[in-house]
């Protein structure tokens, strides 16, 4: 049986399926319930879990069972796969051992079948939150490269977007991402090479019957391993074996259950990581903001209201022990060190839980040493009468800076990967599908999301309309604008057998293509994974900066104790003269300012970011304008380049045709003729028609220092602007041009082929 989890609103309803697939771990066919020898296998449901360290708790509670020979907790599904000796330990012993740790258990069923793992290792996607400099993502790639089964791992900082090759017989893609919130770090899997998921979004389901109805299709459905719904997003994750399931039969099997009421949609893997950079920017403009928003009046209050008689006679009054104004610094700091700035103490416990250190730690150490000082120097003063300077704005302003770094951060993050997305956005949404009986007949069409196209489907592509996948013509003749591939601005005739690729503009004739590359098997899939990769790949300077980054951290606060210990030293010893202490000051505060000093101008480090920033910028830009660039290792070698040399000359074009010259070879007025030859192409959608059509309106209404863009802005309104002459019977030729009537007169407009067809006598 197979354990399914469908959670809305916060419960949990655990049921039953016939096909099994565990949500951790991989098992053999022949030792699901028993392996290695005689041990036994089974998943608990754990629930009340809250971070990595309840997991690592409940790990414990497990092991220190008699019998118990493995145990392994995910916090994200909160599950625990326990290995045991049967003949030792009972399924109580267990569940007791996990309540008695303070939280509840439950044993899931038992699997009775078993589906077959892949064979080879698979490429897993990942995004990894938390991370904040090159420190984290050392200590991420060490935890992945330690894991069983993972042969490789690459981490990018500046996407927060992971990479790991790994065996699925060694370890599933939930086990990964279980180490790394193990780590302290936030996972979530996006997609793999073994196509076994699916997130889609659902329309239709408003109400507890509606779920109900939609939990009930899902179980019943042979192959369907897991599912989880979430009704705020609306959004329907599903794991199934391929084996007996695909996207577009899982989709087709839900809405006929449903008898229609559910519309269900893919999402795409990267929209959803755009959205989810969106995210991160508007979170960290907000936590800026209001940060801004707190520590203004603490720098008010300290610089400017001295200079205002009636608000600094308020503020210097007293209430209670303190001032007013030390009681509104104190109270307006607190909420920026401990509310807003709440994530840098996470983070830094987080680097330091794991034996790291990052910029975190450094925020964490400065502004507290600001803050707990200032504190110490209110409470010794209402003791003691001795009022020491404190330096409340030093911390609030310094957190300040720091969220608004990790907005610009979080900005520069969501531009680069504009580049994803509108190479993404070439691919059409929705394809034409053909449906066709056992003997080839055409039943009829049907639209379907290009996401859900498999290896076989014939397609229908209507002219003007993008290709949805790589293939093979198997009817028709048209022209299709490769030029976002190749940068050739011709089109390319496409007839029965040629190959055609995704995403490209098909021009004329409508076109049958059988599809035999899809998903991350297309062309256009490819350059996606290549800008990716380049993306992530480090430069090997940046092998260097990470290298420094790790040891940074540590060397600053050495530094910055060593500062503490010298000023201090040289202050007693009466190396400099008291004349430079502050008012009410002493040289153990006047050199704890130094110290801070030190932490706080390393803090800003870009050290472990600049390089992964660089990279990423430079080759986002370049997908823009059409150019690859395979990684940063090529761009830092890129210096050394004296000489670049280019194949042909259609890989300089600007992939649009324009006019170079127009020359009459009868009596006939130029202007005239081109007038005619605008009119018949002004019907027409081919490429060489528009460049001629802009190339006589440039002829017609503009002189020579004229822009394109004029031109084309003309163009745009010549249809009615009276200029173009009737046209009647156009029809378009492909392979050869087009034909049409004008003023009654039959005019021909193509290659050498189309004249020497039509010869005039």
């Amino acid at each position: 049986m197979r354990n399914l989890q469908l959670t809305a609103k916060g419960s949990s309803v655990a049921m039953d399926t016939r096909e099994e697939e565990r949500l951790l771990g991989s098992y053999d066919e022949e030792n699901f319930e028993q392996i290695s020898g005689n041990f036994r296998r089974i998943q608990v449901s754990v629930t009340g879990m809250t971070c990595a360290a309840c997991s690592n708790s409940v790990e414990s509670a497990l092991m220190s069972i008699n019998g118990v020979v493995k145990a392994s907790v995910a916090l994200l599904q909160n599950r625990a796969d326990v290995t045991f000796d049967p003949a030792l330990v009972k399924d109580e012993d267990i569940t007791n051992a996990i309540e008695n740790a303070g939280f509840d258990a439950e044993i899931l069923s038992e699997p009775r079948t078993s589906c077959t793992k892949p064979d080879g290792t698979l490429v897993g996607q990942f995004t990894i939150g938390g991370m904040t400099c090159a420190a984290c993502v050392n200590s991420v790639e060490g935890i992945l490269r330690a894991l069983p089964g993972v042969k490789k791992a690459v981490v990018a900082l500046a996407t927060s977007f992971g990479e790991v090759e790994y065996d699925p017989i060694a370890i599933s893609k939930e086990g990964i991402v279980s180490a790394i919130e193990d780590a302290g770090f936030e996972a979530s899997f996006i997609q793999s090479t073994g196509q076994d998921k699916a997130v889609l979004g659902v329309n239709g389901v408003s109400s507890a019957m509606d779920l109900q109805l939609l939990e009930g299709i899902l179980c019943n459905l042979k192959g369907v391993r897991q599912f989880h719904f979430e009704r705020t997003s609306k959004e329907l994750e599903v794991h199934f074996d391929p084996a007996f399931l695909n996207s577009r039969s899982l989709i087709d099997e839900i809405e006929r259950g449903s008898y229609g009421k559910f519309k269900l949609l893919v999402k795409n893997p990267y929209t959803r990581m755009v959205s989810k950079d969106l995210e991160e920017s508007s979170k960290m403009f907000r936590l800026f903001t209001a940060c801004l928003f707190l520590s203004v009046p603490v720098i008010f209050m300290r610089v400017v209201c001295p200079h205002i008689p009636f608000i600094y006679s308020l503020l210097i009054r007293r209430c209670g022990p303190f001032q007013m104004g030390d009681w509104l610094k104190w109270a307006l700091v607190t909420i920026v060190q401990f509310v807003i700035g709440k994530r840098f103490y996470v983070a830094a416990s987080r680097a330091l839980r794991n034996g790291s250190t990052n910029m975190d730690v450094l925020v964490a150490l400065g502004t507290s040493a600001s803050y707990f000082y200032s504190v110490y120097a209110l409470l010794y003063g209402a003791i003691t009468g001795f009022w020491s300077p404190t330096y409340f704005e030093t911390s609030a302003m310094l957190i300040t800076f720091v969220l608004f770094g990790k907005y610009l951060e979080s900005l520069a993050k969501g531009k680069t990967s504009d580049a994803i997305k509108k190479l993404v956005e070439l691919a059409p949404a929705t394809a034409v599908l053909l449906v066709k009986d056992k003997g080839g007949k055409i039943l009829g069409e049907r639209e379907i999301d290009a996401l859900l196209i498999q290896p076989g489907d014939i397609l229908k592509v209507l002219p003007g309309a993008k290709i949805p996948a790589d293939g093979l013509v198997v009817w028709g003749s048209s022209y299709v604008n490769e030029s976002m591939v190749t940068g050739e601005s011709d089109p390319v005739l496409k007839e029965v057998i040629s190959s055609v690729i995704g995403g490209t503009i098909n021009l004329h004739g409508s076109l049958h293509i059988q599809a035999n590359k899809v998903g991350s098997n297309t062309v256009l899939s490819q350059i996606i994974s290549l800008v990716e990769t380049a993306q992530m790949s480090k430069a090997p300077i940046q092998k260097f900066a990470d290298f420094i980054a790790s040891i940074f951290v540590p060397v600053v606060v050495t530094l910055a104790l060593l500062t503490l210990l010298g000023w201090y030293l040289a202050g007693f010893l009466g190396s400099y003269p008291k004349e430079w202490l502050p008012e009410n000051s002493n040289y153990f505060i006047f050199s704890l300012m130094f110290a801070i000093s030190v932490v706080v101008i390393a803090c800003p480090c870009a050290l472990g970011l600049a390089t992964p920033t660089a990279v990423m910028v430079a080759t986002g830009i370049g997908a823009n304008n059409g150019v690859l660039i395979k990684g940063g290792d090529a761009l830092e070698r890129a210096q050394k380049v004296n000489y670049v040399v280019f194949d042909k000359t259609g890989t300089l074009t600007q992939g649009r045709a324009t006019v170079t010259t127009a020359k009459v070879f009868s009596g006939k007025d130029r202007s005239e003729f081109l007038k005619l030859v605008a009119s018949a192409e002004a019907s027409s959608e081919h490429p060489l028609a528009k460049a001629i059509l802009e190339y006589a309106c440039h002829f017609h209404f503009f002189d020579e220092g004229s822009t394109m863009k004029d031109v084309q802005n003309h163009v745009l309104k010549s249809k009615f602007s009276g200029w173009l002459l009737g046209v009647s019977d156009f029809s378009a030729l492909p392979g050869r041009g087009i034909q049409c009537f004008i003023d009654g007169k039959h005019v021909l407009i193509g290659n050498r082929k189309l004249m020497t067809e039509n010869q005039i006598r």
